[in-house]
């Protein structure tokens, strides 16, 4: 590991290490905790729940929303499900299971300390989203109901209909709102976090720009909570809002927080696909609908017919033929690739780059109205998409980038690199690996913000000696100064092109060389070219308007500067990487289509240090993964 890097787990044994380490960690008493203040940047499931929970405690809590409402995060758009190792189906799940298929689906890539925690804690999610009055799926009896999803064997995934996101969310943002009503958290909405301060080496506070009046705001505290989701939006076309953006977590990158494993992003294999040049983003279909519906293709090259009209003996159900064990529910960067192979082979749903999504067996077998009690407001968006009855005849569906693993790299008490810097959710890269499970992002954020930061937070502050800061600080100025410069340059360049289109000639290449499949020649080819362009942007690109007032150009000119600079060390941290795992696929580096892993030079999350200019190659540094318990293995779904 590098001498840079600490992760600070815990001894012991797996089962043991956080009951013991909750235990070890240094206690502040009420009184003492009215004195501290915590900074939150984003308030999606992460963020709000981080922001409540250390309201409740007693903090003084602000929160930071890019949107008009915290309703608005994009939390709201993760449809399926939360997994939970309750096995209320006794179908064989347990924590350790779920500990398991995590590692196992992150194809042995994550920190196992943090991801048994993450299974432990998960049983108590459920608890509290119900206390919260969110809305799960029960069974006729009243028992909470559970589904399947990839890379699992077992049901237990909770769920309310294809809303989860959005009922977990509405949850996590009452138990915001009441402690906003207290008078514990200030909520401050349309702010967006431009730039970190450090003083004396620790996070003392943010700067902030006002998205409706331009104003540059300063803001300081005891410790700062980065919530700000994941970067998908580099690629252009993505599952995510248009609002979601790297440059929080980027922000605070440049001021010293290491930026672990960009190179890896998944691929969702359940996506409506692209139609024409301009398309702004791609929906998402859920995960859950694969538990139904079963995936195939023609077999016969350059079959334009409808699906209704290709017979059974004409289909391919490739999923279930090559992953007979796992079938349509395999993990989604295995489904992702095979969808690809099909369609690269010619064997395109409608001759297009799609494959079918098909409910017929599920419809004869269930009945129409089941399947519209388990999907139907999923199908009536599809619906309402494409103008395509999806009980009649099956989606098209195609793989895009969707969720991040990468992210600020954290030890097992989400800090960051920079002391008093805390990452939570999908800005961080600690749970996943180099791929993330269904129903596991909701309950990443909300074991992040409900149940770790709130005594890995509370540990700092008992042992950490803080000064008083005020904003009139030089180092807030100074901050400050920065981020208005960086404004202005933006608006004087007075180039010829919009910020609109660099954003999606970074997002071709992205996708082109460091997308679904990615290799040596086309990673240095991307490199060259992110370089260009960004050399391009900063003398070429057009902001119309001024710094005052709402300004939605120059709010999307700093995102795109920085998705630019990110996306030059996602090629790099994917060139460096000479394997291939879980959504990370080299196709130099594999075995029948599958992923080959090198575990000798690989086994170890990659972090990655700024060195003060984008100019100069950034510094790799290493932690070295061991896996005592869930022993490494050629991961297998067949």
């Amino acid at each position: 590991m590098s001498n840079k890097l600490d992760s600070k787990i815990p001894s012991g044994a797996i089962g043991e290490k956080w009951t013991k380490h909750k235990f070890d960690m240094k206690l502040v008493n009420p009184a003492n905790k009215r004195k501290l203040s915590v900074i939150v940047i984003g308030t999606g499931l992460a963020g709000a729940s981080a922001a409540s929970s250390l309201g409740e405690l007693g903090y003084k809590v602000k929160a930071f929303c890019v949107h008009e409402s915290p309703r608005r995060a994009h939390s709201v758009a993760a449809q399926g499900g939360i997994n939970a190792a309750k096995n209320y189906q006794n179908d064989g799940d347990s924590v350790y299971r779920l500990f398991y298929d995590t590692v196992k689906g992150g194809d042995f890539r994550a920190r196992e300390a943090n991801v048994h925690r993450l299974a432990e804690v998960s049983v108590n999610i459920i608890d509290q989203a119900v206390a919260s009055g969110v809305p799960l799926a029960r069974e006729y009896g009243g028992l909470l109901s559970n589904r399947s999803f990839g890379g699992s064997q077992v049901s237990r995934t909770f769920y309310a209909r294809g809303q989860t996101g959005q009922q977990l969310l509405l949850g996590a943002y009452s138990s915001m709102m009441r402690q906003v009503d207290l008078g514990t958290v200030e909520l401050y909405t349309r702010r967006e976090m431009l730039d970190l301060v450090v003083i004396d080496g620790k996070a003392r506070g943010v700067i902030i720009r006002n998205l409706l009046t331009g104003e540059i705001e300063s803001h300081e505290a005891d410790a700062v909570v980065v919530a700000s989701g994941g970067y998908s939006n580099v690629f252009y076309l993505s599952t995510n809002a248009m609002a979601c953006a790297v440059t929080a977590a980027w922000k605070a990158h440049k001021k010293g927080a290491f930026f672990a494993n960009p190179c890896y992003t998944q691929i969702h294999p359940t996506c409506i696909p692209v139609h024409g040049e301009n398309q702004s983003k791609l929906t998402l279909m859920s995960e859950s609908l694969r538990n139904d519906g079963r995936i195939w293709a023609p077999l016969k090259k350059g079959d334009a017919r409808p699906a209704n009209e290709i017979p059974d003996a004409e289909r391919d159900y490739f999923l279930e033929r090559v992953y007979p064990s796992f079938g349509n529910l395999a993990p989604r960067d295995v489904a992702s690739r095979q969808a690809k192979y099909r369609v690269d082979e010619g064997h395109g749903a409608l001759g297009e780059k799609a494959v079918f999504l098909d409910f017929r067996d599920s419809i004869k077998r269930l009945g129409e109205d089941k399947v519209a009690e388990r999907y139907g407001n999923l199908f009536q968006m599809y619906d309402k998409i494409t103008g395509e009855n999806p009980y009649k005849q099956p989606m098209r569906i195609f793989p895009a980038p969707h969720y991040t693993m990468g992210g600020l790299w954290v030890d097992y008490n989400l800090e960051s690199t920079i002391p008093g810097l805390f990452v939570a959710g999908e800005a961080n890269f600690s749970d996943h690996g180099a791929n993330r499970l269904g129903a596991s992002a909701l309950m990443q954020g909300l074991a992040d913000g409900y149940f770790v930061l709130p005594y890995t937070i509370g540990n700092y502050f008992a042992n950490t000696k803080l000064g008083k800061v005020e904003t009139t600080n030089d180092a807030f100025k100074h901050a400050a100064n920065e981020v208005q410069s960086d404004l202005n340059k933006f608006l004087s360049v007075k180039g010829s092109r919009t910020v609109e289109s660099f954003h999606k000639e970074l997002g071709h290449i992205m996708w082109e060389k460091c997308g679904m499949a990615r290799d040596k020649a086309g990673l240095t080819e991307a490199i060259s070219k992110i370089q260009n362009l960004r050399k391009e942007f900063h003398t070429n690109v057009n902001v119309p308007g001024e710094g005052k007032g709402i300004n939605n150009e120059l709010e999307k000119a700093g995102r795109v500067a920085d998705f630019i600079e990110l996306g030059e060390l996602m090629c790099r941290d994917a060139l460096t990487r000479e394997e291939s795992c879980g959504g990370h696929f080299r196709s130099e580096y594999q075995v029948d289509g599958e992923a080959k892993r090198d575990d000798d030079k690989f086994c170890h999350a990659a972090a990655w240090e700024w060195n003060g200019s984008a100019d100069k190659v950034q510094t790799r540094h290493q932690e070295e993964l061991t896996f005592e318990n869930v022993h490494l293995a050629t991961r297998s779904y067949k």
